[in-house]
């Protein structure tokens, strides 16, 4: 424990206490020596006005009941880890979209930078040692705070959203649901009013938008689960199939401990190959992924699945075979 830790542990033993607490058991809960815990206690006295009197016919700390109200630690208070985990969730945000919320997020993030200063353990050379690489990342674009804002007042928004697959662009009415941010870009699900279902748009292929006053139609919170999380990836549906792949022993140390969906299941065969099987329902995403892994993976079934497969892997092989 460090002195931060100590003075809220304090704080939550004396504010639980019916009667003076003994010194002996300060020094078992905070985990520390007498002095360390005198050193605590007058702390909390002279910097945090804490009303802590000693009462010596029970030889025990209590706070002092004629302070008025019930004593609480000053402003926003959190333990270290806490404190901490507030700070990077800040930096992974700066880092992920620079420039995103920071009005919103800068005074909070003094805030915190105050607290950690007060303990010693500065923000700033915290934030210099989270490290965050971007790979294959596109801008949230200029929609972002359109967006954010129609989802939490439960507007509906009209768009104009372009398909790359098509190279066309169309107008959308929609129920904005929840923003998605995965592998380093942001998705927005949404109830779109032209298809009559839930769908899924990139925030940088929205070329425009503007909230209609009109109420965006919710869906539940378990609606929306079964339809996006169901399949494998960013594509939503239902998982009609399932993926049987098989991994090299020396790629298998690494699959093994990875996630590629909530209902996948994994295992090691005889010969030290890891199998790993998952529902997916649009193969898109999927097929991208077995390719990266070239030789090291397998595809057991379906058969479709692994045709396709040898279809890209034949492709790829042809383009390096012209002259």
């Amino acid at each position: 424990m460090d002195r931060f830790d100590r003075i809220f542990d304090l704080h939550k033993l004396l504010s639980a206490a019916r009667y003076p607490v003994p010194r002996q058991r300060i020094e078992q809960e905070l985990e520390c020596s007498r002095a360390t815990a005198k050193r605590i206690i007058e702390a909390m006295r002279l910097y945090l006005n804490a009303p802590i009197k000693y009462d010596r016919e029970l030889n025990g700390y209590f706070y002092d009941p004629n302070e008025g109200e019930m004593y609480e630690l000053p402003g926003v208070w959190f333990n270290s880890s806490e404190l901490h985990a507030l700070l990077s969730a800040q930096q992974l945000l700066e880092n992920v979209q620079p420039g995103l919320l920071e009005q919103q997020l800068a005074p909070l993030k003094s805030r915190i930078e105050a607290l950690l200063n007060a303990q010693g353990m500065g923000g700033a050379s915290l934030c210099q040692r989270v490290r965050i690489l971007r790979a294959a990342s596109r801008p949230a674009g200029d929609q972002f705070q359109t967006i954010s804002t129609a989802l939490a007042q439960q507007k509906r928004l009209q768009i104009n959203y372009y398909q790359r697959s098509s190279d066309q662009t169309s107008s959308r009415n929609l129920s904005p649901q929840r923003l998605t941010y995965y592998r380093d870009n942001w998705y927005l699900d949404a109830w779109c009013h032209l298809r009559e279902g839930l769908r899924t748009f990139a925030l940088d292929a929205i070329e425009s938008a503007r909230i209609i006053p009109e109420a965006a139609v919710q869906q539940t919170e378990e609606e929306l689960n079964e339809h996006f999380n169901a399949s494998y990836g960013i594509f939503s549906g239902q998982a009609a199939q399932t993926a049987h792949l098989r991994f090299h022993p020396l790629r298998a140390r690494w699959v093994a401990k990875e996630t590629w969906h909530p209902q996948q299941e994994g295992f090691f065969s005889g010969t030290g190959h890891y199998e790993l099987k998952f529902p997916y329902g649009n193969d898109r995403e999927l097929l991208m992924d077995i390719l990266k892994y070239g030789a090291d993976v397998e595809v057991l079934a379906p058969g479709p699945l692994r045709q396709k497969v040898q279809e890209q892997l034949s492709a790829t092989l042809a383009q390096y075979q012209k002259k």
